[in-house]
């Protein structure tokens, strides 16, 4: 191993969590190369796009993966989404070089398996193929298992940068109307159309007021359907840098989500150090951290239930400052982004030590 811990990442280069990992990596000492099939803001490696379609693009990138492995000789190749560019580095040989630590995401062994008998083979054939693999719940490595037990998995969260925290709401009384920020992007895994039906009648009546982000593949025919039923009441944001969305954060009440499916979503751990009332799904990922001390669940699809949710929160004599102070406490146990980085750069190096390459 050299002297600096070389670290190939193998991710979509236009996610944020991608930039701010690779960021987080460099700064604790490592040097970093990312090699990516997408577009980013961020210095990276292009793999050539070949085939008519998404899926073939992972598979066709192998050999020019298992080039870029050879030239930038990395003591460690860390693919993020199981199902894609872990099935590419398996593909590339890339364990034959050095050791693999495969992040999942949520719909990589959530929705992605569950497709057809190719989609649950390519992705077991991944998960075989990596030294250790690393989900952000208990949730989705008992998921992963479902397809194939991994040899080694770790339980690490994406969390809050600690700087952050300092953006934690210095006031908890709450707006009239609540004020309500629902920030998944417009994608059907997060259903936020669901939100806007259930929650329509209370913006109507100016007990609450909505903010959605502009972003999304669905994000054009969501603002037509809000228009369409509510003129110009729903509030929008545009992309933002890290601190002004910690900053529009701060100024909402409640976080809502209504995703299908989820691990831990770090944009709730976000809204939960920033000391606002979660409000999300029954679902296992969320369950994990949305106790009866920690936010409000309601069952999925259920309208009725999430404005009885809603209600109860305006309606409250409290401002749930204990609830937001627990999830403060939690937040800065568990789900610091460097501390959570920290504990896989040790991995990392313990595991690159081992190998023999």
């Amino acid at each position: 191993m050299s002297e600096r811990l070389k670290v190939l990442l193998l991710a979509d280069v236009g996610s944020f969590h991608i930039e701010r990992y690779a960021a987080e990596l460099r700064r604790q000492g490592c040097q970093v190369l990312i090699a990516s099939l997408e577009s980013g803001r961020v210095t990276y490696h292009q793999l050539k796009k070949r085939g008519p379609f998404g899926a073939l693009h992972y598979i066709l990138a192998a050999s020019e993966v298992n080039a870029v492995i050879k030239r930038f000789q990395p003591d460690l190749i860390n693919p993020h989404y199981v199902s894609g560019y872990g099935f590419t580095a398996a593909l590339a040989g890339a364990r034959r070089y050095a050791p693999v630590i495969t992040h999942i995401w949520g719909s990589d062994v959530l929705v992605v398996p569950w497709k057809s008998v190719f989609h649950r083979r390519k992705t077991a054939y991944a998960i075989g193929d990596a030294n250790i693999l690393i989900g952000d719940s208990d949730h989705l490595i008992a998921q992963a298992d479902r397809v194939l037990p991994a040899k080694r998995s770790m339980v690490v969260l994406w969390g809050i940068e600690r700087k952050f925290l300092a953006f934690h709401k210095a006031d908890y009384r709450r707006g009239k109307p609540l004020r309500i920020i629902v920030p998944r992007q417009h994608a059907r895994v997060y259903n936020n159309p669901f939100i806007l039906r259930a929650l329509a009648p209370m913006v109507r009546e100016g007990e609450i007021e909505l903010t959605f982000p502009t972003f999304g593949p669905e994000a054009g025919l969501f603002r037509l359907t809000a228009h369409q039923m509510l003129g110009d009441a729903i509030k929008f944001y545009d992309r933002l840098e890290r601190a002004e969305l910690m900053k529009l954060l701060a100024q909402q009440d409640v976080y809502l989500s209504a995703a299908s499916t989820d691990s831990s979503p770090a944009s709730l751990l976000e809204a939960m150090g920033i000391g606002l009332i979660p409000v999300a799904p029954e679902i296992p990922g969320v369950k994990e951290w949305l106790g009866v001390q920690h936010g409000f669940v309601y069952d999925l699809y259920d309208e009725a239930m999430l404005r009885e949710r809603i209600r109860e929160i305006i309606a409250s004599p409290h401002d749930f400052e204990e609830m937001r102070q627990l999830n403060l406490a939690r937040i800065t146990e568990q789900a610091i982004f460097e501390d959570n980085v920290a504990q896989i750069v040790r991995v990392m190096k313990n595991l690159a030590k081992k190998s023999p390459a």
